[in-house]
């Protein structure tokens, strides 16, 4: 039998071990209750050896393997099917499923469901319920203190068989599709972060070089004007001295602004903000030309107002771009990035003339890993694309953060037949990423 080792050194031996000690010290407490208290009847004798055995697996971990240990999902499977096999041989010693304690042999299950992938819980679940279902046929039985043999009608050791059995199933695949959703929400999360991260470095590199050429704009400038009077001077020219003085200073001066900016950096006022059509066209800027006209049209606004000066935000370049490169890869020839203000409110729509969005998806848009394969048209349609709704749960991710609100649509019938595909609407309150008066200046460093 092999297990997937996909999934490896994601879990502490320190945690297993800790929590096989709890199940011993509940098995010794059980035992010791049923045999002084309640005087039932079992082979103590063998129940303690059973019990011994976890003992002595847990210190033979504690000190053979070092305590940061990390498992394999292999190495979970046999440790977790070494646990249900000892529970199992000791509800056997104890009576079977009418112990009530019989009840605990979900909880290997469920660690499994939350730890290990669906095909290593299916196989514990599955050894799980033939354990049941040989418990149930085959154990010792409870002797009562009056020394006759417990048993439970029929109808209630069946109902009792069947109840742990669809608990198997029930909480493997719950735990299973929790956790599964967990782990794709914080790949996606990770994703999410990486991308910003990334579009923070371009925002920042930006910045840089808009402030290198700002700052390096006269000393260069000087130096290209004095070498151009040196060449036309004669070398006797007493002049010469001083202008060579001056080119030395001016060098010396673009030394000492190249090394302020690669210590401590710029902050670039005019990098931060800009009008919104031009933060919508730098947005696009990468899927402009791939095959596909991209217009940019007004939608109706308030003509009273000006154009309102945003926020360069990563969140809000970035999450546009990937719009952008979803409807480009999806339209037929055409996308249309609208944008549009009023005095409380910023908008802006990306259309295009494709198929649109799937009517069974369409609830789901901006859910990471929505499916996990494509129907051959679709691979024809768009090579290369893996159709996990990964890129649309980021751009959401990340406008949302800037306080947008996204709708997801699909073009219907109006006055504009050749907008048929996909729509996404998204709408700011404009005091959320438009930028405050005044707040242009004079560049610092950021010490």
């Amino acid at each position: 039998m092999a297990i997937s080792q996909s999934r490896t050194d994601f879990l502490r031996l320190r945690t297993l071990i800790l929590l096989r000690w709890a199940a011993i010290t509940g098995q010794i407490v059980a035992l010791a209750v049923a045999e002084f208290h309640l005087q039932i009847g079992f082979p103590f004798g063998l129940c303690y050896l059973v019990v011994g055995t976890s003992v002595i697996a847990n210190l033979v971990s504690v000190f053979v393997f070092p305590e940061n240990t990390r498992l394999t999902e292999q190495q979970v499977f046999f440790t977790l099917l070494f646990d249900l096999a000892q529970l199992s041989v000791l509800l056997f010693l104890t009576g079977g499923m009418t112990n009530p304690f019989a009840l605990l042999i979900l909880a290997p299950v469920a660690v499994s469901a939350t730890a290990l992938s669906g095909r290593a819980t299916l196989i514990l679940g599955a050894t799980a319920v033939v354990f049941v279902t040989l418990l149930a046929r085959f154990n010792i039985a409870m002797i009562l203190p009056d020394g006759t043999p417990f048993d439970v009608p029929a109808l209630f050791a069946i109902g009792f068989w069947l109840a742990v059995v669809i608990g198997i199933g029930f909480v493997g695949s719950y735990a299973q599709r929790v956790a599964s959703e967990m782990q794709s929400m914080q790949n996606a999360l990770l994703a999410t972060q990486m991308a910003l991260a990334r579009e923070q470095k371009l925002t920042d590199l930006g910045g840089v070089v808009a402030a290198a050429a700002h700052e390096l704009g006269s000393p260069l400038a000087t130096i290209k004007l004095v070498s151009a009077e040196l060449m036309e001077e004669l070398e006797d020219d007493p002049d010469l001295h001083a202008d060579a003085q001056l080119i030395r200073d001016q060098a010396d001066r673009c030394r000492d602004i190249l090394r302020s900016m690669g210590r401590a950096g710029k902050d670039d006022k005019q990098m931060q903000q800009a009008p919104l059509t031009v933060v919508l066209r730098e947005a696009a800027e990468p899927h402009i030309g791939r095959g596909k006209m991209v217009h940019f049209t007004a939608l109706q606004m308030d003509e009273d107002l000006r154009e309102p000066l945003i926020l360069r935000q990563p969140e809000i370049i970035h999450g546009l771009r990937n719009l952008i490169q979803n409807a480009v890869d999806f339209a037929h020839g055409t996308v249309w990035a609208e944008y549009g203000w009023t005095a409380t409110t910023i908008r802006i729509r990306i259309v295009d003339d494709g198929a649109g969005y799937p009517p069974q998806i369409l609830g789901r848009i901006g859910d990471p890993f929505m499916r996990s394969r494509k129907t051959q048209p679709e691979t024809a349609q768009r090579p290369g694309y893996e159709g996990m709704g990964l890129g649309l749960f980021i751009a959401k991710t990340l406008l949302e953060r800037t306080g947008a609100t996204l709708v997801f649509a699909n073009a219907g019938p109006g006055n504009q037949p050749d907008r048929s595909g996909a729509i996404v609407d998204v709408r700011w309150p404009r005091r959320r990423i438009e930028a405050p008066a005044g707040a242009l200046g004079e560049n610092t460093p950021n010490l």
